[in-house]
């Protein structure tokens, strides 16, 4: 009988008893019909057609009239033994007429209103007195369908059985065939051989649970013949015996296109969430790159490509702005701009728009496949295959990502590729928003450079500016900061920050600041009494709109020291850091913030600052972050300031920035200056100044 005809018609989980030393014969309704014939009944009574009416399938047997007793057993539901039967089936040879056999028989259920027999046979030992035997075949008759009982309740491919669970306790042909293993090997604990080394220790983890919840299912990589590993999902389901777990009988599935399925859809969700509130287009692909990273790569490296017309630039000029490897596998690419030729596979991606696809042995990179910068990790990781996306939004190549896997792991295949495709597809309306945000923003940036101005040479001092806009807004913000020098030598320094984040903040920022300048030309008075004349023309001019200020005269040096004259409208105060790395606030000056007062006095105040001192002006968008204390936010700047203290005023500005965590929903604008020492200004000559802007 062929393996499909071993198979019931109906498709029941019959292969449990495919391997029993014994014939198993299984019937099914009123007329009997045969649905089941394992292989130790075929060499008793040779092969049958299945399907057929008992009666006509074994229309040769002689002794018929025991047909009888199935539809005894099927009405009453009482089992039947008989002891010292022959099979005469008329002269085939697959039968010995001369053999007897003990046969029992035992109504099965096959479904939840379908019932049947199940017929057990096994050659007599010998025509002595006694019931050993019958007894025997009974037990072997009455733990069948138990197991049978036990099994209908999981789903079925391959039919093992666990004698405790973990141990598997008899042949399994349907395991033997899936897996390339033979008996002698995968006896007992031998098939967790044939289970992913990962993965070994989590099935074994399940069996306490599983025995406590009566009920195994789980899923792991099992290594398939001459197919690698592929995951499958095995459900088990214990044999009851007077209230004692006897043998466990279970099932074993290949499920690897599900479980991939799954995998993906799960893979989309998560890209899909992990995107949804971001604006820029970097943070996107970098949110993207993390949710891909773990599930699907050993390394992830993501290129922003520059606006291009029509073919790509040759060389064409990437930024490498996400690099990300598998823990053990660093250190990875840096992030920098990276030149690509047009013989290289990264140009081909971006010039085809399709991706480019390689498998090669660990280690061995084909020429122009590796980026600049990243060959070194490739062969040092021992690559074994790589896929170049190209991330195109709107019609446009933005970006390029780069997946890699290593060593001896399964290498990219056309169906990860596929799903580092989809995984963009399904973020495309997230990406075409950020690299619209992205656009506009760029031009905004522009704007907002063209109105704020570059330091002044400040004789005996260093002057630097930084600007950081909103990661999160498009539009230009009001943040502003102005330094220039006065006929009498004296150097001003301001910043301040209108209500809003649009363009009319933007071009109320721009009047603020030249209408301050005009002022603080006009006359030399206090600050204090400078900021009262801009805020009658701020309420005058612009209504409700609010703006905060700090505006200072620094003169000097007196005695080695320098005098700052300064007042504060509603802004964060001023920070003075000593060379020795004591930071304190300059608190004095304290006023209303531009908008409210009407013509009302406003205060200034004096502070003497030591040589080499450095003094930082700041808006709100360094220290504030949503649901904390400003204080908290004040005195962490403090902390990191003083740390800083030595360090150049470029770097000092710079590492304030890097240091402080920044929510980054709102614009930050700051200006620092450093004294000189005792002797490098005034009679001395003063000391070149060093301005510079942030970067954009």
């Amino acid at each position: 009988m062929s393996e499909a005809g071993k198979r019931t018609l109906s498709g029941l989980p019959f292969d449990v008893f495919d391997s029993a030393p014994v014939g198993v014969v299984a019937t099914s309704g009123l007329d009997h019909r045969l649905i089941y014939a394992n292989a130790a009944f075929q060499r008793i009574a040779g092969e049958r057609v299945l399907g057929l009416p008992i009666r006509e399938a074994f229309a040769d047997l002689r002794q018929s009239d025991h047909f009888g007793l199935l539809d005894w057993v099927l009405e009453t539901g009482e089992p039947v033994s008989l002891r010292e039967l022959p099979f005469d089936f008329g002269g085939h040879r697959g039968a010995d007429a001369e053999q007897r056999y003990s046969i029992s028989m035992s109504k099965l259920w096959l479904g939840a209103e379908e019932a049947g027999v199940l017929l057990v046979a096994a050659k007599s030992g010998g025509r002595a007195e006694g019931g050993g035997e019958i007894d025997s075949i009974a037990e072997e008759r009455r733990r069948f369908v138990l197991r049978y009982q036990s099994l209908m309740r999981v789903e079925t491919q391959v039919v093992w059985v666990m004698a405790p669970l973990g141990l598997v306790a008899e042949p399994s042909p349907g395991w033997e065939q899936m897996t390339g293993q033979f008996w002698a090997d995968y006896r007992g604990e031998g098939w967790l051989r044939a289970v992913h080394p990962d993965d070994r220790a989590g099935v074994r983890e399940t069996w306490p649970e599983a025995r406590r919840q009566g009920r195994w299912d789980h899923t792991f990589r099992l290594k398939l013949a001459g197919d690698g590993y592929r995951h499958v999902r095995t459900r088990a389901v214990p044999v009851i015996e007077n209230g004692e777990v006897v043998e466990w009988v279970g099932t074993c599935a290949d499920i690897e296109h599900e479980w991939q399925e799954a995998q993906r859809r799960k893979l989309l969700d998560q890209a899909a969430a992990a995107t949804a509130d971001i604006g820029g287009l970097d943070e996107v692909l970098g949110m993207l790159a993390h949710v891909i990273m773990p599930s699907v790569l050993d390394g992830i490296g993501i290129y922003l490509i520059p606006d291009f017309d029509g073919q790509p630039p040759e060389p064409l000029v990437a930024e490498r702005f996400v690099s990300i490897v598998r823990e053990g596998l660093g250190p990875e690419p840096q992030p920098g701009t990276v030149r690509f030729g047009s013989d290289t596979a990264f140009f081909q991606a971006v010039r085809t728009r399709r991706p480019v696809h390689r498998v090669f042995p660990p280690g061995k990179i084909p020429p122009n496949l590796a980026p600049p910068g990243a060959d070194g990790w490739f062969r040092s990781a021992g690559a074994n295959s790589v896929a170049l996306v190209p991330v195109i939004v709107d019609g446009a190549v933005a970006a390029v990502l780069d997946a890699v896997v290593c060593g001896s792991r399964e290498p990219i295949g056309p169906a990860d590729v596929d799903l580092l495709g989809r995984m963009l597809d399904h973020a495309h309306a997230h990406l075409s928003n950020a690299m619209r945000f992205q656009r506009t923003q760029r031009v905004a940036l522009a704007l907002q450079n063209c109105l704020l101005p570059d330091p002044p040479d400040a004789p005996g001092m260093e002057i630097t500016a930084r600007y950081r806009p909103s990661a999160t807004a498009v539009e230009i913000g009001g943040d502003w900061y102005d330094s220039f020098i006065l006929p009498d030598g004296a150097t001003i320094l301001t910043i301040g920050d209108v209500g809003g984040h649009d363009l009319t903040a933007a071009v109320t920022m721009s009047q603020l600041r030249n209408m301050l300048r005009g002022l603080t030309m006009d006359r030399r008075e206090p600050p204090g009494d400078i900021l009262r004349r801009l805020n009658v023309a701020t309420e005058a001019l612009y209504g409700d709109g609010t703006a905060t200020c700090i505006l200072a005269r620094l003169e000097g040096p007196e005695n080695g020291e320098w005098r700052l004259h300064y007042s504060v409208a509603g802004h964060p105060p001023p920070l003075l850091v000593t060379y020795e790395g004591e930071g304190r606030f300059l608190e004095g000056a304290l006023n209303p913030l531009l908008g409210y007062g009407d013509d009302q006095p406003r205060s200034s105040a004096f502070a003497m600052l030591p040589p080499r001192a450095t003094l930082l002006f700041y808006t709100d968008g360094l220290v504030e972050r949503p649901g904390e204390n400003l204080d908290d936010g004040l005195q962490r700047l403090r902390r990191h300031a003083e740390s800083l203290a030595r360090a150049s005023l470029d770097d000092f500005s710079d590492q304030v920035l890097a240091r402080m965590p920044i929510a980054r929903k709102d614009d930050i604008a700051m200006i620092a200056v450093r004294l000189p020492e005792i002797g490098r200004a005034g009679g001395d000559g003063p000391l070149s100044a060093r301005s510079c802007r942030a970067p954009r």
